[in-house]
């Protein structure tokens, strides 16, 4: 039998395989708001076979998005947007999720196919917020440090980020903190040059995540599965690193943590990341062997039979997809007829299968 195509139970939720659709920023959406192009892209993914599907990152307040055309959740009307995507993914046998997210220091900045760099506040951007006031690079504009309540209003902006998830019908739940935003840079002494209880310690810099994680969870049932975002390593000397992530990843499951998914970088330009297929895999082999914590792989997964090797070997409990199942929507299905396993098919396309 294909280990890619056990299910997984985590708390009450029952995953039909182990490919999940990784989030995947479209740049689509105005004032935050999803739309038929998300519904067709997410759907399109659901129906494909995938366990599960995760929304872009999602964020949690107008100024912690990427760009101006991310998707928000920061008010209800968005909310009930969600929904009818969250539901169809249902329907469609995969469990919906959404990544909760805020940009920090590389907000305000253009889609990739219109530019680089910074949206003036004149072209409709906005000052970005940081743990410090450290641009990401000279393209990019300085954002504005953090004060004790601004730290505080992201916290519950998180929770009721949360709370408007559950209500769209969404029954799984990640928190972004990878890829060099907001609560990367607070776990990273390269761009967190704080002084005060949210800087300089490991445990200082951890303290904004797990209160994010426990607002979260607060709102959360106990009986749905939280997922959190890591990047394993800065790849830049005296950053974040994989040990730093294995210390981290040992106290998530006590603040209602069910998987780390496992990718890198992001936190700081031009440095050199040895790419290969699989390249990330490792980190997440040491997390879930070290740390105890089951662990989503992601990064350069294009063929079933390294996707099937990773899960045989223990390495990650979760394979995560992003630009091959932007490629191939059907890449379950077809994974599925390699490896022998039986996945079901919508009845409109059984016919092709």
């Amino acid at each position: 039998m294909s280990h890619l195509f056990e299910p997984l139970q985590q708390r009450s939720v029952d995953f039909r395989n182990r490919l999940v659709v990784s989030p995947m920023c479209q740049y689509s959406a105005r004032d935050g708001m999803p739309d038929d192009w998300h519904l067709v892209h997410l759907g399109s993914r659901a129906a494909g076979g995938a366990g599960a599907v995760i929304a872009e990152a999602t964020a949690i307040a107008p100024e912690g998005r990427i760009s101006p055309e991310d998707t928000g959740i920061w008010n209800d009307a968005q909310g009930d947007a969600w929904s009818r995507i969250a539901g169809f993914i249902e329907q469609q046998g995969a469990v919906a999720g959404i990544q909760l997210a805020h940009a920090g220091r590389k907000a305000s900045t253009y889609a990739p196919w219109r530019g680089r760099g910074a949206v003036t506040p004149s072209d409709g951007g906005w000052t970005p917020v940081a743990p410090t006031a450290l641009a990401f690079d000279a393209h990019y504009a300085q954002p504005q440090a953090l004060d004790r309540s601004g730290i505080a209003r992201i916290i519950e902006e998180f929770a009721m980020a949360a709370r408007r998830s559950l209500a769209a019908g969404f029954r799984l739940l990640e928190v972004h903190a990878a890829h060099g935003y907001l609560l990367h840079q607070f776990l990273s002494p390269l761009s967190n040059r704080r002084e005060d209880d949210y800087g300089g310690s490991f445990q200082n810099r951890i303290r904004l995540l797990l209160e994010v994680l426990d607002a979260a969870r607060n709102e959360w049932p106990a009986d749905l599965p939280l997922w959190v975002r890591i990047s394993a390593t800065d790849w830049a000397e005296g950053g974040w690193d994989i040990e730093q992530s294995i210390a981290l990843s040992r106290l998530l499951a006590g603040h209602g943590v069910d998987l780390v998914d496992v990718s890198s970088g992001g936190l700081v330009p031009d440095v050199m990341i040895p790419v290969e297929p699989g390249y990330q895999v490792p980190f997440a082999a040491r997390i879930r062997r070290e740390a105890g914590i089951a662990t989503g792989a992601v990064g350069l997964i294009t063929n079933a039979a390294q996707a099937e090797a990773l899960v045989a070997k223990g390495d990650a409990d979760m394979v995560l997809l992003a630009r091959e199942l932007l490629r191939d929507p059907y890449f379950p299905q077809r994974a599925a007829k390699q490896l022998g396993a039986e996945l079901p098919v919508p009845v409109q396309y059984q016919r092709a299968w």
